[in-house]
């Protein structure tokens, strides 16, 4: 059994990333149970969730066996110095509950892509001062566009996932929680993924979460 509490917004909760999770953890063999239980308000930060006190009361609900950090999507960018401090704030809490702590390392807006190395950045300083691991889903985004530059991953907003973006997020999330890869894992019908763009999705998350350099490891 798994239990995963996320605290974060639209970018956790659009298409539903946590059951998508869920479920490939179904599959693999053995197959894991994964509990889950969300702290989710559209556009917040780390801090509006800190200042509300849900989120340390849902840490303090435990246990958990990772807290998955959602930090509201440009604010790495914008102020580096606060992000940092939300993370520490809610590190402190979830290290005295004997969680994981586990940044998800977001894409930048679609008009904006040499963003992704500010983002990067800000998320392993943390997680190299604090000892918290990453999901890099950003940079997986950066290679799948790579490999294949029509890939609809951004919605018409330029900025919230499409299927196949949640898609490549919960693979991304799969490698780095089970240390496995996500290739051969069923695709999710409901998601109506075609098996080419499945394959490929599997393959660049599992690629970019076992780079020789990646601190989530």
């Amino acid at each position: 059994m798994m239990r995963i509490l996320w605290i974060g917004n639209s970018y956790t909760q659009r298409n539903d990333l946590p059951a998508l999770i869920a479920t490939m953890a179904s599959q693999r063999q053995p197959p894991v149970p994964v509990e889950h239980e969300r702290v989710i308000a559209n556009g917040a930060s780390l801090r509006r969730h800190w200042n509300t006190g849900e989120a340390v009361a849902a840490i303090e609900r435990g246990p958990w066996n990772y807290v998955v950090l959602q930090e509201q999507s440009t604010l790495p960018i914008k102020n580096v110095v606060r992000y940092h401090e939300n993370v520490r704030l809610l590190y402190e809490v979830i290290q005295r509950h004997s969680a994981q702590t586990l940044l998800y390392l977001v894409w930048p807006r679609q008009d904006v892509p040499q963003t992704q190395s500010t983002l990067t950045e800000a998320a392993t300083t943390i997680a190299t001062e604090t000892g918290a691991r990453i999901a890099p889903v950003g940079p997986a985004w950066q290679h799948a566009l790579a490999a294949e530059p029509g890939l609809l991953l951004y919605d018409k907003d330029g900025s919230h996932p499409t299927p196949i973006g949640s898609y490549l997020a919960a693979c991304v999330f799969y490698a780095t929680l089970f240390r496995q890869t996500p290739l051969g894992l069923a695709l999710p019908a409901t998601l109506d993924i075609p098996e080419r763009v499945g394959t490929l999705l599997q393959s660049v998350s599992w690629d970019v979460v076992f780079a020789p350099n990646h601190l989530g490891r």
